[in-house]
C-alpha cells in the first residue's frame, strides 16, 4: 500500500522559476533588444521604455516575448502585455496574458491563463504572485500542477511555493491524482528536508488496494511510512482498521494503532477493540491490549471475548483468537472465564486454560481445563478435564445438584445440560423431589439428599434436575432426609459456587480492571 507523490518533488521547477532574484529583474538593468520588435520608444522625462509589436528581448539572461512591454527605469519595474512568454535557460517557459514586476518590492504578479512548464512539470493558474527576494510564489484562485512524465496531477484553490526550502503548501479543495493514488484533503503541505507530506482536515486517500481516511497526518515519500490521526481508518481488502492514531510501515507491512483501536476481518466476521493494536500482513497475525475485546458474529448471537491481551492468527483464511490474562466470555446464551482462552472458527471450539468456568442457564461447570464445542453460540458439548465439577442451583443459596469426577463430558440441548458422562471417581449429589397432592393440585417438595459414588456414571438431567443415573458397576450411595442432613455432607469435594463472578452483561466482563 505504498503511496507515491512524485509530483511534490517538483521543487526544482518552482525554484528555477521563482528564484529570479539572482538572475531576474532585481539586478542592475541589462536589456538586449532582439530582432523582431517593431519599435522601441523612450521617454526621457518619465524614464519609461516602451516596446511595441512582436516584442523580443533578453533581460538579465531571460528571453521575453510579448505584444508590448514597458520598462520603468526609476522604479526598475516592468509591465508586459499580450502573449507574454519568458524563456529561462532554454529549459523553463512561462506564459501569461500580462505581467507586472515591481523592482522596489521585488514582487511580481502574472495574470490570465498563467502557465509554467519545463520538460517534466506544468503549473497552470489564473493569477500567480511571487516575491523574487524571498523566492516565494503563490496562487489564490485555483491552480493545477501536472507531471508530464508520471501523469500525476494536483489541484487546489490556494497554493504556496517556497523554493529556498523546497516546501509547498496547498489548501482548499486539494485533489491529487496519479495512476496509483487519488487523494482529497483540505490542506496539504510538503516539507522537502524531511521528504514528508502533511495533510490537515478531512482527508481520503484511495490506492489500488486500500482506502485511507483521517483528519491529519503525514506520509514519508521515500520510505512510504505514514502516520494518520483523528478518525483515522484503513480499509484494505476484507480488513478494516481504525484508531485515534494509525502508523503504517509498508516495508514490514505492519500497522500500529493507538487509542480506540478497532480491527475487523469481514471474511471471518470477527473484530477487535483495544487501546493499542499491532497488525502484520507478513506474519498474518495481530494483537491488541488495553480493554481488549474480540467480537465474533454468529447467526443468532455475538460472542465477546475480553482479556488483557488478544491475539488473532490468520492461517489459510482460518481465524484463531487467543486471549491471555483474565480472559472472559460473554454471549446471551452462555458465559465463561479463565486465565487464557483459545477460539478456533474452523473447529468451532473454545479451549479454556487455568481455572476455567462456563455458565449456561443455571449450570456452572469448572475444572483444570475445559473445551466448549459450539455452533452459532449453541453449546453442543463441554469437556472438563481434571477436578471436573458441574453445579446446578435448585434452591437459591441452599441446595445445589452436583456432579464431580476426574473427567466430565456434558452434552447440551438448547444450551441446557441434558446429560453428563463422568469418567473416574464419579460423585453426584442431588436433592430429589416428590409430588404431593393437595386437594386438586400437585406440588413438588424436596425430600432429602442422595449421594452416589462410582468409577463412572452417566447422569440424565432435565432442567437442572437429576432424572436418571446409569452406571456400569453398582455405586455406593446414601440418602439423607432433610431433617437429618448435615451441612458438611451437602457438597462435593472442592465445592465453590462462583456465580458472583459470572458476567451477566457485556459491560460486566470489564469489571475489576
Amino acid at each position: 500500500m505504498k503511496l507515491t507523490f512524485n509530483i511534490l518533488k517538483s521543487a526544482l521547477l518552482i525554484s528555477a522559476l521563482f528564484l529570479i532574484k539572482s538572475h531576474g529583474f532585481s539586478q542592475k538593468e541589462s536589456l538586449e533588444l532582439l530582432p523582431g520588435s517593431e519599435s522601441l520608444q523612450y521617454d526621457a522625462k518619465t524614464g519609461i521604455h516602451r516596446l511595441l509589436g512582436n516584442v523580443n528581448f533578453i533581460y538579465q539572461g531571460n528571453k521575453m516575448y510579448c505584444d508590448s512591454a514597458y520598462y520603468f527605469q526609476r522604479t526598475k519595474s516592468v509591465r508586459a502585455y499580450g502573449h507574454v512568454h519568458i524563456n529561462k535557460r532554454d529549459t523553463l517557459n512561462l506564459f501569461c496574458d500580462s505581467l507586472f514586476y515591481d523592482g522596489r518590492t521585488d514582487k511580481a504578479t502574472l495574470w490570465g491563463n498563467v502557465r509554467v512548464r519545463d520538460n517534466e512539470y506544468k503549473l497552470t493558474t489564473d493569477t500567480l504572485h511571487y516575491n523574487s527576494k524571498t523566492g516565494q510564489a503563490y496562487y489564490l484562485n485555483y491552480g493545477k500542477v501536472v507531471s508530464i512524465v508520471s501523469k500525476e496531477e494536483l489541484t487546489s484553490k490556494v497554493g504556496y511555493f517556497h523554493p529556498n526550502t523546497k516546501n509547498f503548501f496547498f489548501s482548499n479543495k486539494v485533489v491529487y491524482k496519479s495512476t496509483e493514488v487519488t487523494m482529497t484533503t483540505d490542506t496539504l503541505k510538503y516539507t522537502y528536508s524531511q521528504r514528508k507530506t502533511y495533510f490537515y482536515g478531512p482527508t481520503q486517500i484511495n490506492t489500488k488496494d486500500a482506502v485511507i481516511l483521517c483528519e491529519s497526518g503525514w506520509y514519508q515519500t521515500e520510505t512510504g511510512q505514514a502516520e494518520l490521526r483523528k478518525n483515522a481508518s484503513i480499509t484494505k481488502g476484507k480488513d478494516y482498521i481504525s484508531g485515534d492514531i494509525l502508523i503504517y510501515d509498508p516495508v514490514k507491512t505492519e500497522y500500529i494503532g493507538k487509542g480506540n483501536v478497532y480491527y475487523r476481518d469481514t471474511t471471518e466476521k470477527v473484530s477487535f477493540k483495544g487501546d493499542y493494536g499491532f497488525m502484520s500482513d507478513t506474519l498474518n497475525y495481530s494483537f491488541l491490549t488495553g480493554h481488549a475485546l474480540a467480537i465474533k458474529e454468529l447467526k443468532d448471537d455475538t460472542v465477546y471475548i475480553h482479556a488483557d491481551t488478544l491475539y488473532n492468527y490468520k492461517l489459510d483464511s482460518v481465524s484463531i483468537v487467543k486471549a491471555f490474562n483474565g480472559a472472559r466470555i460473554y454471549a446471551t446464551k452462555f458465559q465463561g472465564m479463565a486465565d487464557s482462552i483459545v477460539y478456533s472458527s474452523e473447529k468451532e471450539l473454545i479451549e479454556m486454560y487455568h481455572s476455567p468456568i462456563v455458565w449456561a442457564k443455571n449450570g456452572e461447570l469448572k475444572g483444570d481445563y475445559i473445551d466448549v464445542r459450539i455452533t452459532d453460540t449453541i453449546i453442543h458439548q463441554v469437556n472438563i478435564t481434571d477436578n471436573a465439577t458441574i453445579l446446578m442451583e435448585v434452591k437459591i443459596d441452599t441446595f445445589y445438584n452436583q456432579i464431580a469426577g476426574k473427567r466430565i463430558i456434558a452434552d447440551f440441548r438448547d444450551n441446557d445440560i441434558y446429560r453428563a458422562t463422568v469418567n473416574g471417581n464419579a460423585t453426584t449429589i442431588f436433592f430429589p423431589e416428590e409430588e404431593i397432592k393437595t386437594d386438586s393440585t400437585f406440588t413438588k417438595k424436596r425430600i432429602g439428599m442422595n449421594r452416589l459414588y462410582a468409577s463412572d456414571l452417566r447422569i440424565d438431567i432435565d432442567s437442572s434436575e437429576i432424572s436418571g443415573i446409569t452406571y456400569i458397576e453398582k455405586p455406593d450411595g446414601v440418602f439423607y432426609p432433610l431433617d437429618k442432613l448435615k451441612k458438611e455432607e451437602q457438597f462435593v469435594q472442592g465445592f465453590d459456587w462462583k456465580d458472583a463472578l459470572r458476567p451477566k452483561s457485556l459491560e460486566a466482563i470489564f469489571e475489576g480492571e
